[in-house]
C-alpha cells in the first residue's frame, strides 16, 4: 500500500482515514447522482400500461410537476428528466402506443411540428452547434420506455463528448431541470407568434 503523503488534492490529509482509502487520488473523480437510481432500479417492467407510464401521468400533472415545455392537441413536449445534455427534450403522443408507424397523420405532423419548434427554440435560448435527434423503437432497438412511444432532440455543442460520460458514465448539468424547462417554456412561440 502506497503511503499517503498527503501530496494529492488539497484538503486529503484531513479526510483520509488509517486505510488511506478517501484521499487516495486515482484517475477518477466522483460525481454523485442518486436521482438515476430510481430508473436504473425500475428497468424496462416498471411501465406496464397507461397507469404507470411517466408520459401518460404527466400531462395529468403540471408544466412544472411533469417538466413540461409545451402542450400540442395530439403531442406534448417535456424536458428529459434524465438528459444527456441540458435542454434534452422529448415529444411525446398523448396516445399510449409504442410504435412510431401507429400515429395517425395528424399526430405525424404535429410530433414533426414540434420537433422544429424545439430546435428553434434550444437555437434561440442555448445556442447548440448541432442536434441529435431519435427514436429507439422496442426494448432491443435501446428504448428505455418501449410501451410508449417518444423522439430524443438532445441539443449538442463541441466538446460536449468529452471523456466523462464515456468512461465514468456521468454527465455534468449546468443547470437545473427547473431553471432549464422555465427558460425553454418562455422561448416556446404562443399561438399568435410567427416562426
Amino acid at each position: 500500500m502506497q503511503e499517503n503523503t498527503g501530496a494529492g488534492y488539497p484538503g486529503d490529509a484531513g479526510v483520509t482515514d488509517d486505510f488511506d482509502l478517501a484521499g487516495v487520488p486515482d484517475a477518477f473523480q466522483r460525481l454523485w447522482t442518486p436521482h438515476r437510481m430510481a430508473y436504473i432500479k425500475g428497468g424496462q417492467h416498471q411501465f406496464k400500461n397507461e397507469n404507470d407510464c411517466p408520459f401518460c401521468i404527466g400531462p395529468g400533472r403540471t408544466d412544472e410537476e411533469a417538466l413540461i415545455v409545451h402542450r400540442g392537441k395530439t403531442c406534448y413536449v417535456v424536458l428529459n428528466l434524465f438528459p444527456y445534455n441540458p435542454g434534452h427534450l422529448l415529444v411525446c403522443p398523448y396516445r399510449h402506443i409504442p410504435d412510431y408507424t401507429d400515429l395517425t397523420l395528424d399526430e405525424t405532423a404535429e410530433f414533426a411540428d414540434l420537433t422544429q419548434t424545439a430546435m428553434r427554440v434550444l437555437r434561440k435560448v442555448a445556442n447548440p452547434g448541432g442536434f441529435n435527434l431519435g427514436m429507439n423503437q422496442g426494448v432491443v432497438g435501446g428504448a428505455g420506455i418501449a410501451a410508449h412511444l417518444h423522439q430524443h432532440i438532445v441539443p449538442r455543442w463541441g466538446g460536449d463528448g468529452n471523456f466523462f460520460p464515456i468512461i465514468a458514465q456521468t454527465k455534468a448539468i449546468t443547470q437545473t431541470l427547473d431553471e432549464v424547462r422555465q427558460q425553454v417554456a418562455d422561448a416556446w412561440p404562443g399561438e399568435t407568434d410567427a416562426e
